[in-house]
C-alpha cells in the first residue's frame, strides 16, 4: 500500500522530497504501506500545472463541465468498494460504514453537484427585463483543497466536486493519515479524463504543504477542512495574497431532548449517532440535553447503548465501532475522559480503559457522562472521540442558552412533538445546521457553521458559490 507519487498535471510523477512516513493501520498500530510527503518545490509544480490548465478548463461550457462529473461518477460508482476497503484500513472504519456512508457520501456529493448545476444562474440579466445590464458568474482561480482523515470521501468529493462544476483547476492535499482512498479517487479523476492539470494530488504534512498552499500567490481560493487551529493558521497564512478563504472547523453539537417526545428512543438514537464513526465526525452530537424531569430515563437509556455498542475490527461485518484514527487521538481522548471523572462528572459507561478483549490498537470504550456541566472541559471542548456528556436543563430559555454557550455553531438536534416548539427553538439555535426528531439533511444542503465552526458553506448549489466571482457588465449587446 506505498503512495509514492503524486498526481501532477495528468500523470504519476516522482516527488522532489524524499521524506516518506509509515501510514499507519489504527486497528493494530502497525505499518501498512510507505506515504511520500511533499515539500515547496511539490507544490509550485502542481500549481504550476493547474495555472497551466486554467484558462481552457474555465472557459468550457457548463454542460461539458457536467459530462465531465458524469464520467467521474461512473468510475467512483465502480471503484466504491476498493474506496471503501482502503478507508477501512487508513482511518479504522468498519467495513458496514466503510461501504455506505463514507463511501457513498463521496458518490451522492457528486452526484448532486451534478443536479444542483442546473440551479446556477451562469449568465443573467442584473433585473428582470434588463436587456443592458448583464450578470456573469466566472471560475475564481486555481484552488488549494485541504482535506481531513475522519470522512475522506465525503470531504474531497465536496471541495474537488464543486472546484470541477464551477470552472475551477486544484490542488488537493489530503490528510496524511488518509492517503490511500484519496490516491484511489485521483485514480478515478485520471480514468474519468479530467483534462490534465485541472485536479492534481500532493501528499504531505500541513506545516510543508499546507502553509505552502495557504500562502501561494498563485492560488486564489483555499478551502480548508479541519480543526479550529488549522483555520486560523490557514487565514493568516491567506491574507498575505488575499485569496478567498472557506473553513469547515469543528463542533460541539448539542442535542435537546424535551419531555415531550419519545425521551428513550430519542437518547438511544443520540447514543447511536455519537459513536458513529468512533465519535469522529465535526458534527457529532457530543453534548446531550435533557428535560430535568426525564433526565435519568435518557442518562439509562444513553448508557445502555454505549455497553451494547460491539467495538473490534474493522473488517468483521458484526463490529459497530471501530478504533480512533492514530496514537496522537489515542492519548488525547483517554486524556479528556480522565479530565471528565476528575472534574466531578458521573461516569456511566465506558472510561480510559481499552475495551475489553481488545490488546492493540487505538480503541476507545464507547462512554457516557452524566451531570456535567459547561463549565467543564469534556462540555467545552471537541474531543473527537467515542464520548457523549449528559447534562439537564429545566426551561426551554435555559436549554437554549445551554445550547449556544459554546464557541462553536456547527450542528444542533431537537427532539419534541411539539411543533410549534420545533420551529421556535431551531431559529434560535445558533448552529448552521438544525436536525428535527432524528431527521437528516439531503445531498445539497448547505453545510457549514456559525462561530468557530466556519465560513462559508458546503454542498449543493452553496458549494459551487465558494468558487466563483461575480462580475457585472453594463452596456450588454442586445442579441435582438
Amino acid at each position: 500500500m506505498n503512495t509514492l507519487q503524486f498526481y501532477i498535471g495528468g500523470a504519476w510523477v516522482q516527488p522532489d522530497s524524499a521524506d516518506v512516513m509509515d501510514i499507519i493501520n489504527p486497528a493494530n498500530g502497525e505499518a501498512c504501506g510507505k506515504l511520500a510527503l511533499g515539500n515547496r518545490t511539490d507544490v509550485d509544480l502542481a500549481v504550476a500545472a493547474a495555472v497551466r490548465a486554467f484558462d481552457s478548463w474555465s472557459a468550457t461550457a457548463p454542460a461539458e463541465r457536467k459530462a465531465v462529473l458524469q464520467r467521474v461518477v461512473e468510475v467512483y460508482r465502480r471503484r466504491s468498494d476498493e474506496i471503501a476497503d482502503a478507508i477501512m484500513i487508513e482511518m479504522g472504519a468498519p467495513k458496514g460504514l466503510a461501504r455506505g456512508p463514507q463511501a457513498g457520501s463521496g458518490l451522492g456529493h457528486l452526484e448532486d453537484f451534478i443536479r444542483a448545476m442546473d440551479d446556477i444562474h451562469w449568465e443573467r440579466p442584473l433585473f428582470p427585463g434588463d436587456t443592458s445590464n448583464q450578470i456573469v458568474l466566472e471560475a475564481k482561480g486555481v484552488a488549494a483543497l485541504i482535506t481531513p482523515w475522519n470522512w475522506p470521501m465525503n470531504q474531497v468529493t465536496l471541495k474537488v466536486g464543486a472546484a470541477l462544476a464551477a470552472g475551477c483547476t486544484m490542488v488537493l492535499k489530503p490528510s496524511e493519515f488518509a492517503p490511500l482512498s484519496a490516491a484511489l479517487f485521483a485514480e478515478v479523476l485520471d480514468e474519468a479524463g479530467v483534462p490534465a492539470g485541472v485536479f492534481n494530488l500532493v501528499h504531505g504534512t500541513g506545516v510543508a504543504v499546507g502553509e505552502r498552499l495557504s500562502s501561494h500567490p498563485d492560488v486564489a481560493v483555499i478551502s480548508l477542512t479541519g480543526s479550529t487551529r488549522a483555520g486560523v493558521a490557514v487565514s493568516k497564512a491567506a491574507a498575505e495574497t488575499v485569496k478567498r478563504v472557506g473553513l469547515e472547523l469543528g463542533g460541539k453539537g448539542a442535542d435537546i431532548i424535551f419531555d415531550d417526545c419519545n425521551v428513550e428512543a430519542a437518547a438511544e438514537a443520540t447514543a447511536r449517532h455519537m459513536f458513529r464513526n468512533s465519535g469522529q465526525s465535526c458534527n457529532a452530537p457530543s453534548r446531550m440535553l435533557v428535560q430535568r424531569n426525564v433526565y435519568e430515563q435518557a442518562v439509562v437509556a444513553a448508557a445502555r447503548v454505549a455497553k451494547e455498542v460491539r467495538v473490534g475490527d474493522p473488517a468483521s461485518d458484526r463490529t459497530e465501532m471501530g478504533p480512533v484514527v492514530n496514537a496522537g487521538q489515542f492519548g488525547r481522548i483517554r486524556g479528556l475522559i480522565e479530565a471528565g471523572i476528575q472534574e466531578g462528572a458521573r461516569l456511566v459507561a465506558g472510561g480510559a480503559d481499552l475495551p475489553e478483549g481488545v490488546d492493540s490498537g487505538y480503541f476507545i470504550r464507547p462512554t457516557v457522562f452524566a451531570d456535567v456541566h459547561n463549565g467543564m472541559t469534556v462540555a467545552r471542548e471537541e474531543i473527537f472521540g467515542p464520548v457523549l456528556t449528559i447534562l439537564p436543563f429545566d426551561t426551554e430559555e435555559e436549554a437554549i442558552a445551554i445550547a449556544n454557550d459554546s464557541v462553536y455553531g456547527l450542528a444542533a438536534y431537537l427532539w419534541t412533538d411539539d411543533a410549534e416548539k420545533a420551529r421556535r427553538v431551531s431559529r434560535k439555535l445558533r448552529a448552521g445546521m438544525v436536525r428535527l426528531n432524528g431527521t437528516d439533511l439531503p445531498y445539497g444542503a448547505p453545510f457549514g457553521g456559525f462561530g468557530q465552526s466556519g465560513i462559508g458553506r458546503e454542498g449543493g448549489v452553496w458549494g459551487i458559490e465558494e468558487y466563483l466571482e461575480v462580475k457585472a457588465i453594463s452596456g450588454w449587446p442586445n442579441a435582438a
